[in-house]
């Protein structure tokens, strides 16, 4: 087998001196996810020195390391290991003939990522990488990066932001032949002035465009001018997708019993398939991905096949049944994060789910800064609209959606996540549709894992 990374090569990528010969297989970070062969890159962070953590890379089967410091093991040494990732991830771009996509949005990027791959991958089994989990931050997209195989033919990247100039230079070092916003809505507002100001730092993405390149733009948004500025002088072809007047659009979109049919209209002709994730968002998602496929000229119809096969993500959608005396809940994880957009359409979703009842477990939303307790009261109408009979608050910030439901549904507001587990474990009947979302840090994810994993 072709090695990933020889010790040579690193060496020279990152400008680093190599202590003997050796060859890699994959790269991490996280001394917990170290596999056999691995290169393992000793970062150093605010809360921990990864150094700390050699031994623990060796024992779990490191083939080698990157360190600033000295190492009894095989290793190349360098001055500053967080720029030797950086450089890792810019050498293996260069070095790659893959048609590189890259994904931003406010939401639904970690879920279009997935999808998107996983069109590619059917087309071309066993060509087609990304970026696992939500590793779109500076550290998380070189490492994503520097794991591309060498003969993909294809490479998608999630790039995530916070603060304005981050997306610029991310872009820069991805390089995408496409780039991908998915949708523009607050989320990080705490950092921005305005919506304004997250489409301009969103359309950063476009910065990075290979010469020849493709922007791909929500239709739809209110920001789809703003975005279109930010990509004309950078991009050869402007795509965009949503509703009609899109050049990718949905003609016909079914709801069905094992998903949503969908007649799409291309640029360069028509799809109709089968989407198995439910929910209008999942139809943008879709086809924001069927434009993307196009763009890099890959197989239409194995996209539409993946898009049929392809179900909730943990933590995005995946539907766990939860066992109980006389039968069995429906729990949809939507626990890893949140903001008022996808609040909002998931919320919508449980209301189309066919349960005696439906309850909504919601974590407080962070980062929204002045207007958070505006956008926590204004999910009550969804939870009324989707006929929800009773919410689960978790959060001091949830105080003002809890006065707003007030007198119109069932309201039990909670300090935190285990007082939520407790509170549904007390609560939850056979036949219930449970929804679950809230921001990362409040750690809904626990909830999931106690109710659908280990059982109440």
């Amino acid at each position: 087998m072709t090695p990933l990374w020889t010790s040579a090569e690193i060496a020279a990528a990152v400008g680093g001196t190599a202590s003997t010969g050796f060859a890699v297989s994959g790269v991490a970070y996280d001394s917990r996810e170290v596999g056999r062969g691995d290169l393992f890159v000793a970062l150093k962070g605010e809360a921990t020195d990864g150094h700390r953590f050699v031994p623990q890379a060796f024992a779990q089967g490191a083939a080698g390391v990157i360190v600033s410091e000295r190492c009894d093991g095989p290793h190349v040494r360098v001055a500053d290991t967080t720029v030797a990732l950086d450089a890792l991830g810019a050498a293996s771009r260069a070095r790659t003939r893959a048609t590189i996509i890259g994904v931003t949005g406010s939401v639904g990027k970690t879920g279009t990522k997935e999808a998107l791959f996983a069109a590619l991958d059917r087309g071309m089994p066993g060509r087609a990488h990304r970026s696992v989990k939500s590793y779109n931050n500076h550290v998380g997209v070189p490492l994503s990066l520097a794991r591309m195989p060498r003969d993909a033919a294809f490479g998608v990247f999630e790039m995530g932001m916070n603060h304005a100039g981050e997306l610029d230079a991310l872009t820069r070092l991805v390089r995408p032949h496409v780039a991908l916003v998915t949708a523009i809505a607050p989320a990080h507002s705490a950092f921005f002035s305005g919506e304004e100001a997250i489409a301009d730092a969103k359309g950063e993405i476009f910065r990075g465009l290979e010469p020849g390149g493709t922007a791909i733009i929500p239709y739809d948004s209110p920001h789809r001018d703003r975005l279109i500025a930010a990509a004309r002088p950078h991009a050869a072809h402007i795509v965009t997708f949503g509703g009609k007047g899109a050049d990718v659009y949905a003609t016909e979109a079914m709801r069905g019993p094992h998903g949503t049919q969908i007649n799409a209209v291309l640029p360069r002709g028509q799809l109709t398939f089968t989407l198995a994730m439910p929910g209008a968002h999942w139809v943008s998602n879709a086809l924001a991905v069927i434009a993307a496929v196009e763009a890099v000229g890959g197989d239409l119809a194995a996209a539409g096949l993946a898009l049929a096969e392809m179900t909730g993500l943990a933590g995005r959608g995946a539907r766990r049944h939860v066992a109980l005396p006389g039968g069995e809940a429906l729990l949809i994880d939507e626990s890893y994060n949140a903001n008022p957009a996808s609040m909002a359409a998931t919320i919508r979703e449980l209301g189309h789910e066919t349960a005696t009842r439906r309850l909504a477990l919601l974590g407080e939303m962070r980062e929204l800064g002045a207007g958070s307790d505006a956008y926590h009261a204004a999910l009550a109408q969804p939870l009324i609209d989707a006929n929800a009979e009773m919410a689960i608050l978790v959060g001091a910030g949830m105080a003002p959606l809890a006065e707003s439901l007030a007198g119109r549904i069932a309201v039990a507001h909670v300090a935190d996540a285990a007082a939520a587990r407790d509170r549904l474990a007390e609560m939850l009947r056979p036949g219930d549709a449970v929804l679950v979302k809230g921001s990362n840090a409040i750690g809904l994810a626990r909830v999931v894992q106690a109710l659908a994993g280990d059982g109440l």
